[in-house]
């Protein structure tokens, strides 16, 4: 009886030191847990830091690869208008692509190899996307070079993601939304408006300039263009891409200058024209485009189309600079109405 007494006694002692011990290794381990929680926290919040700053610095250098590439573009028009008396519109047209093809065919002509299976399956396609988006889109913009101004051109140029809408709801069934309506119908009122020069009694005789319907045609080819390139059946190498529809393009476009070359349109080839070449074939037609990929991979397609809604500022500073074309009310409110509309229906 005492003995089983004794140790009745004993074992509440063993499971209360028990008890502490746990507690005490609890604590411990509680202890380390904090202090790796802490230092987790510290380690994920450097993360957070380093992550933010990499945005911040992503966003800065696609705003700016968007604007070199904007910028680029906007000389385009100048050139269109300061050349329009100088080499016929079809003949300024090859010369840039045959210059792009030159340049990029060291670079290219092996992604085309690796890629000459897709090719040879989708040439309809790439080839159709060739003739609108190469032969006949910049083909049209030296055409309105002739007869309207390098203002007129970059605003109406930046009606093509708005026709990239449109022709996208039809083709590819996306919908179109009540501020995206209310945009698109801000835009054809700038529209109107520069065309008509602010007079809107023109519209009874319907007198717009030809350039300004040679523009409007462009932008809807470019929007047909852009549509082609997003329907495209298999994906390829964009080097690939632009060396084949800058080839394609260009040698479409040879019965045209052999037909203004018949008709007497010829050309003296100079220094000064050979520097512009090298300014249409290897900047508007490749550095550009790669500063133009890299700000969309960087800040994706909208905010990059954002920085591009920009470009009839840069062409109007170059007009008046360059050509010293005047620049009136009607352009402002247009330009606003154009922009303000285009914001509108790209939130949307």
């Amino acid at each position: 009886m005492k003995s089983r007494s004794h140790t009745q006694t004993e074992a509440p002692t063993s499971s209360s030191e028990l008890s502490t011990a746990e507690n005490e290794l609890l604590a411990a381990e509680a202890s380390s847990t904090a202090t790796g929680d802490e230092a987790e926290n510290g380690t994920e919040n450097t993360a957070k830091d380093e992550t933010a700053g990499d945005l911040k610095r992503n966003a800065i250098a696609g705003v700016l690869f968007a604007l070199c590439a904007t910028i680029i573009w906007s000389g385009n028009f100048i050139v269109a208008r300061g050349l329009s008396d100088v080499v016929p519109p079809a003949t300024l047209a090859f010369l840039r692509w045959v210059t792009a093809f030159t340049v990029l065919l060291p670079l290219g002509w092996k992604s085309l190899l690796r890629e000459r299976a897709v090719v040879k399956r989708h040439w309809k396609h790439l080839a159709f996307t060739a003739l609108l988006g190469i032969t006949i889109f910049n083909t049209l913009i030296y055409a309105a070079g002739r007869s309207t101004t390098a203002l007129n051109m970059s605003l109406i140029a930046i009606t093509s993601p708005l026709f990239i809408m449109l022709l996208a709801r039809i083709f590819l069934g996306e919908k179109v939304s009540r501020s995206r309506a209310v945009g698109v119908s801000v835009v054809v009122c700038g529209v109107v408006m520069l065309v008509t020069r602010g007079d809107f009694a023109r519209l009874a005789g319907l007198e717009f300039s030809i350039g300004d319907v040679w523009m409007l045609c462009a932008a809807m080819l470019f929007g047909a263009y852009t549509i082609l390139v997003r329907r495209m059946p298999e994906r390829i190498e964009q080097a690939a891409f632009l060396l084949f529809t800058f080839g394609v393009g260009a040698l479409m476009l040879v019965p045209g200058v052999a037909w203004e070359w018949a008709q007497g349109l010829r050309f003296e080839f100079t220094p000064s024209l050979f520097g512009v070449m090298l300014y249409v074939g290897v900047g508007a037609s490749l550095i550009s485009f790669w500063c133009w990929n890299k700000a969309v991979g960087l800040i994706g397609p909208s905010q990059a189309g954002i920085v591009y809604y920009s470009l009839p500022l840069f062409s109007g500073a170059e007009a008046v600079i360059l050509l010293g074309e005047p620049v009136s009310w009607v352009h402002f409110v247009s330009g606003i109405l154009i922009l303000g509309g285009i914001r509108m229906a790209t939130r949307g």
